[in-house]
C-alpha cells in the first residue's frame, strides 16, 4: 500500500540568524496513515548580504521593529495563506507541494509570499517526510545514489560586504584537494586556518572575525591577501596547488557602478591613496595575472551578473584553467542557467536554495548544471541559522563542492558537523572527490 503522509499543521515563527536579524522557520506536522504516528520538521531560512538583483524576493515587513528587516508579513503568509493551502496533501509529494506554493504565490519571482516563506515550508515538509520514514535527510532526497561528500570551499579571510575591513573582493577560501575523506579535509582546513590566525597576530593586523567566521584585517588588495594565504598553507604542512587550493569570491556585482560602466575598489583606493577602478577587460586580464601568480583554481562571480559579454570573455579565456562559478549570474534559477549554458558562461552554478524559494527548483538547477557538464557549489548565506540542510543537500546532489564557512562560530560549524555524521553513517560507501569535483586543471 502506497504510504501516506498527510500535512497536518504547518506553524511558522520568526527567529533570529547568525547577524542577530529576523528569519523565517517552519514547523510541519505529518500523520503517516500507515502506523498512525505523527512527525514533525522544522526548517529556518538563511538571509544573504551581497544579494543578486534576480534573485527571489526576501519579505520583510520594513517597519520600524528590527529597522525594516521583521518577518512577520512572511510568517503570516506562511501560516495564514501556505498552510490552509496545504494541509491535507501527501508530504512525500514534494514535487506537488512545491508547485502549489508557486502557484499561490503568482509572480516570477516569489514577492507575493516571499521566498522566505515558501522556503521554510519546502524545505520542513521534505524534513517531515524523511523524519517519518525513519530516513536521514540525504538519503530521502537523493536516494540510494546519494554518497559524494563535498570538498569544502572554506572561506577563511572575510571583506566586501562581509565584513568592515578594506579588503574588495568578498571571500578568499581554501579547498584541501589532498584530503583522504571529508574528515581528513576538514582538519587540513582547521589547520590551515589557525596557522593563518597566528601569521596575522604576528605582524599585528586584526583576527577579528566576518560575517561568515573568516578573518578580517585590513589588506591593501587581493594579491596580498593571497600572499598571506600561501603562507598559512605552507605554515600548516602542505603544498599550495598540490594538497591545497584557493577559491575566490569576488562578488564583483557590489564593485560595478551602472553609472561608471567601471569596477571600482574602495577599499585597494583607500589604502594606495589613489582611485582604483577597473573595465571588464582590465577585470578579465587582473583575474588572469592571479591565476598565473597563485594556486586558484575556482572564481565567483568574477562579474557582475548583468555582464554577459564580459563573461563570455573571461570564460574562454580562463575557463580551461579554473571553475567559474555563477552566484549573482544565475541565482539558482535554471531559466538563467539556461541563457548561461547558450552563451557559453562560466563552467559551474552557485546553488542558495534561498535564492529560488522552493526544494524541487533548487534541485532543477543543480540537475540542469550536472547535465550540461557545470559542476555544483552547495553554498550557506553570510546570515545563517543552525539549521544543517545544506549539509544534506550537497550530499544528496552529489554536489561535490560546499561553501559554509569558516570554522569558527556555531551556525557554520554546525554544517561541517553534520556533514562528518553522515560521513559516517555512509561508511564505506562515502567518497571524498577532491580534485575530481572540479572540471578544469
Amino acid at each position: 500500500m502506497t504510504t501516506y503522509l498527510e500535512i497536518k499543521s504547518i506553524h511558522a515563527r520568526e527567529i533570529l540568524d547568525s547577524r542577530g536579524n529576523p528569519t523565517v522557520e517552519a514547523q510541519v506536522a505529518v500523520l503517516n496513515h500507515g502506523n498512525g504516528n505523527r512527525y514533525e520538521g522544522t526548517a529556518a531560512v538563511p538571509s544573504g548580504a551581497s544579494t543578486g538583483r534576480f534573485e527571489a524576493v526576501e519579505l520583510r515587513d520594513g517597519e520600524p521593529r528590527y529597522f525594516g528587516l521583521g518577518v512577520q508579513h512572511a510568517v503570516r503568509n506562511a501560516n495564514e495563506k501556505i498552510a490552509p493551502a496545504l494541509l491535507g496533501a501527501n508530504a512525500l509529494n514534494q514535487y506537488e507541494i512545491d508547485r502549489k506554493l508557486i502557484e499561490l504565490d503568482g509572480t516570477e519571482n516569489k514577492e507575493n509570499l516571499g521566498a522566505n516563506a515558501m522556503l521554510s515550508v519546502s524545505l520542513a515538509c521534505a524534513k517531515a517526510a524523511s523524519a517519518a520514514l525513519s530516513m536521514p535527510l540525504y538519503r530521502y532526497v537523493g536516494g540510494t545514489g546519494a554518497h559524494l561528500l563535498p570538498v569544502p570551499m572554506m572561506n577563511i579571510l572575510n571583506g566586501g560586504k562581509h565584513a568592515a575591513n578594506t579588503v574588495d573582493f568578498q571571500e578568499f577560501m581554501i579547498m584541501p584537494i589532498c584530503g583522504s575523506c571529508f574528515s581528513d579535509a576538514l582538519r587540513i582546513c582547521a589547520e590551515v586556518y589557525h596557522n593563518l590566525k597566528k601569521i596575522l597576530e604576528d605582524r599585528g593586523l586584526s583576527t577579528g572575525v566576518g560575517d561568515e567566521g573568516g578573518f578580517a584585517p585590513d589588506l591593501p588588495d587581493a594579491e596580498s591577501v593571497l600572499s598571506i594565504l600561501v603562507e598559512a598553507v605552507k605554515a600548516a604542512g602542505y603544498v599550495p596547488g598540490e594538497d591545497v587550493w584557493i577559491a575566490m569570491d569576488a562578488a564583483s556585482s557590489e564593485l560595478y557602478n551602472e553609472k561608471t560602466d567601471m569596477y571600482h575598489f574602495p577599499g585597494e583606493s583607500r589604502l594606495k591613496g589613489e582611485e582604483v577602478i577597473r573595465s571588464t577587460e582590465e577585470m578579465i586580464s587582473y583575474f588572469e595575472s592571479l591565476v598565473e601568480k597563485f594556486p586558484i583554481l575556482s572564481i565567483e562571480d568574477a562579474l557582475a551578473e548583468d555582464d554577459w559579454d564580459g563573461w563570455q570573455k573571461l570564460t574562454a579565456r580562463l575557463g580551461g584553467k579554473v571553475q567559474l562559478v555563477g552566484d549573482d549570474l544565475f541565482v539558482t534559477n535554471k531559466k538563467r542557467l539556461a541563457a548561461g549554458i547558450k552563451l557559453g558562461t562560466a563552467n559551474s552554478i552557485l546553488v542558495k536554495v534561498n535564492q529560488i524559494g522552493t526544494l524541487t527548483e533548487a534541485f532543477e538547477a543543480v540537475e540542469l548544471a550536472h547535465k550540461n557538464n557545470y559542476t555544483g557549489v552547495m553554498s550557506h548565506r553570510s546570515g545563517e541559522t543552525e539549521d544543517t540542510t545544506i549539509a544534506d543537500l550537497a550530499v544528496a546532489w552529489n554536489t561535490g563542492q560546499i561553501k559554509t564557512g569558516a570554522p569558527c562560530r556555531s551556525d557554520r560549524t554546525a554544517k561541517y558537523n553534520r556533514l562528518l555524521r553522515i560521513e559516517e553513517e555512509l561508511g564505506g560507501a562515502a567518497e571524498y572527490p577532491g580534485l575530481l569535483a572540479f572540471h578544469v586543471r
